[in-house]
């Protein structure tokens, strides 16, 4: 079987990706007659003057061809005598940077073109950082339009230095510079006559000898495990596909993180029987004993992967919402999803220079460095040594969307020599000391819809039942605790961080909480009750903001729609209505008492 080279292409908007490889696969007879013959019959409509569009046979979509611009990444897989090649067409636009990253995660290689008559420009310097970022040590640089640029050896020299210089910063194995003409054909296939004073190899050539790096070592295995095959009660079978190394029959593996120990008594790939099993491979392990062994486990033979919860990683930023520290986003690590918090933002990469920037927001597009914490300790290896255990994206908890892709860069250690003490008066015996159960009552809605005046109301009927409660108001805490927070985004997410765990604790000690907070973004109230757990019961008083307004006893209202207050929720800054909360109440046409009986009634199953 032929070596399969895994390439990208990219660079800045307009530099002649599509073509370059439109052109290359059109000269090597690499395509069908029919695609031939489509490609000559759309050209003559397309914006080459009737000349033949090499692009079209990459950019498929058709705003991709209304625009003339790559927007998704096209995959196109071809074959020479030498070697077997699958290609990712990536856009060089900025907005579809994200898409770009996506084709960069899969590539052995990357083949950047840039303009000759622009030289290097910012995204060239971008897609070169993240191609990095990725793992990627093959860096082959293409110097394209050579023909608008009159062939000059000059122009191709004074680029050629620079980009020699700028690709010093990046850990790699080889790295070339090739003079290009991708419409017309130049140093593609074969050599081209108008610039003799190249004697390097034309592109496919190159792409043929290029020898790769293959990293991991013999007796490596590493298989995460995707899934747990169970079809009746005589099969259990562990899926995933084979990251590392190879596993025969009768090897003793090593499952994590729980560490224990089994030998392998069947192996299966596609679907047969096997012997042993092969990087690459979808497989099916079966053992010789129960273990203890899910989705988000990793299986290994010799070595011993890492267990931490808190990373230093370096990530590409991908949501068109900024980034701030704080926020909780879903992260997945080879097979593992698990909610996950960015700590702090320790700085900025600058994409032409690479110097560390200081910064508290991130934008889309930019690269940084950053601390993330996971609920618990997980799998994983430095990406430098292992890809599948060390590359990580993020998955906003909300919309659902990729929001950054990264790399784990080391463990973050610190914590060691901290651990949570297991008191012997535990939180059971205080609830059965105090004769109930503790909860977090956690009231939202807007700005006079009742939260504070609802929540007094119901401290004052539990005391009278006997429970012992205590009330956090958001005024006073302000004015005690968080007397050093301001209100912006970032600063209200940690102002809710900090009364979550102040309410985890006074529930240690068996008692109700009450909150009475506005709390207006559903990331918000979930990553309290990720921190507060089983006890934390939502409250979403749903009173309409007209009838809130009516009641503004502090003119706030009036002030938010004057321009007075700038971010005022409901007016001027939006609030995410609970979905599902635990209890939903309007105020809007019963009085104090009644709500508070309702309230009561609901509240039976928590407390």
């Amino acid at each position: 079987m032929k070596e399969l080279l895994k390439f990208i292409t990219c660079g800045s908007v307009d530099d002649g990706k599509s073509t370059l490889i439109g052109h290359m696969l059109y000269d090597s007879k690499l395509i069908f007659a029919d695609q031939e013959r489509a490609l000559e019959l759309e050209s003559k409509v397309g914006s080459t003057d009737g000349a033949l569009d090499y692009s079209l046979l990459l950019d498929g979509l058709m705003a991709e061809r209304e625009q003339g611009i790559t927007i998704d990444v096209a995959y196109r897989y071809f074959t020479t005598s030498k070697r077997s090649f699958i290609v990712a067409d990536t856009p060089g636009h900025e907005e579809y940077t994200r898409n770009m990253a996506v084709g960069a995660s899969f590539a052995d290689a990357a083949v950047i073109l840039l303009d000759a008559t622009k030289g290097v420009l910012v995204q060239t310097r971008r897609h070169t950082r993240i191609c990095s970022l990725m793992g990627i040590q093959d860096f082959i640089f293409i110097v394209n339009k050579m023909d608008l640029a009159e062939y000059q050896e000059s122009v191709f020299l004074s680029i050629e230095k620079e980009l020699k210089q700028f690709i010093e910063i990046f850990p790699h194995n080889t790295m070339t510079v090739i003079p290009v003409s991708a419409t017309v054909g130049d140093n593609i296939t074969k050599a081209s006559e108008k610039m003799p004073w190249y004697q390097g190899l034309p592109l496919l050539s190159y792409l043929e000898e290029l020898e790769l790096n293959r990293s991991g070592k013999e007796e490596d295995f590493i298989l995460p495990v995707q899934r747990v095959s169970r079809p009746n009660h005589t099969f259990r079978g562990f899926q995933g596909q084979v990251e590392e190394g190879s596993l025969r029959l009768g090897e003793e593996i090593t499952v994590y993180p729980s560490g224990e120990h089994a030998k392998v008594a069947r192996l299966l790939a596609a679907g047969a029987d096997t012997e042993e099993i092969v990087k690459g491979q979808p497989v099916t392990i079966c053992l010789d004993k129960e273990i203890d062994c899910s989705r988000g486990c990793v299986i290994t033979k010799h070595q011993v992967p890492e267990l931490e919860n808190m990373f230093q990683v370096t990530m590409l930023w991908m949501d068109d919402a900024p980034l701030v520290e704080g926020k909780e986003y879903i992260c997945k690590l080879g097979t593992k999803r698990i909610p996950a918090r960015i700590v702090k933002i320790e700085y900025k990469i600058d994409v032409n220079s690479g110097e560390q920037v200081s910064a508290e927001r991130v934008m889309k597009n930019e690269i940084i460095v950053c601390t993330l914490l996971t609920t618990e300790k997980i799998v994983f290896r430095q990406f430098s040594e292992n890809k599948a255990l060390g590359g990580l994206i993020l998955i906003d908890r909300i919309t659902n969307m990729t929001s950054a892709c990264g790399v784990v860069e080391r463990a973050i250690k610190h914590l060691d020599n901290l651990s949570w003490q297991v008191t012997d008066i535990t939180k059971e015996l205080r609830e059965r000391q105090l004769g109930q159960k503790a909860a977090t009552l956690w009231f939202t809605g807007l700005s006079g819809s009742g939260k504070s005046t609802l929540a007094n109301a119901l401290e004052i009927k539990l005391t009278e039942m006997g429970k012992h409660t205590m009330l956090l108001d958001g005024d006073n805490i302000r004015l005690g605790l968080n007397r050093d927070l301001g209100f912006s985004e970032e600063e209200r997410r940690e102002n809710i961080r900090r009364i979550a765990e102040v309410a985890k604790l006074m529930n240690e000690a068996g008692l109700i909480v009450l909150t009475a907070f506005i709390s207006p973004f559903a990331e918000d109230r979930e990553m309290a009750r990720s921190i507060i757990g089983d006890d934390f019961v939502e409250i979403y008083i749903s009173t309409p903001v007209e009838e809130c307004e009516r009641r503004d006893v502090k003119g706030l209202y009036k002030r938010a729609r004057t321009g007075e207050l700038q971010d005022f929720t409901g007016i001027s800054s939006p609030y995410e209505v609970p979905v599902h909360p635990d209890i939903l109440l309007d105020t809007s046409h019963d009085t104090v008492e009644r709500s508070v009986s309702c309230l009561l009634k609901e509240l039976k199953e928590f407390l």
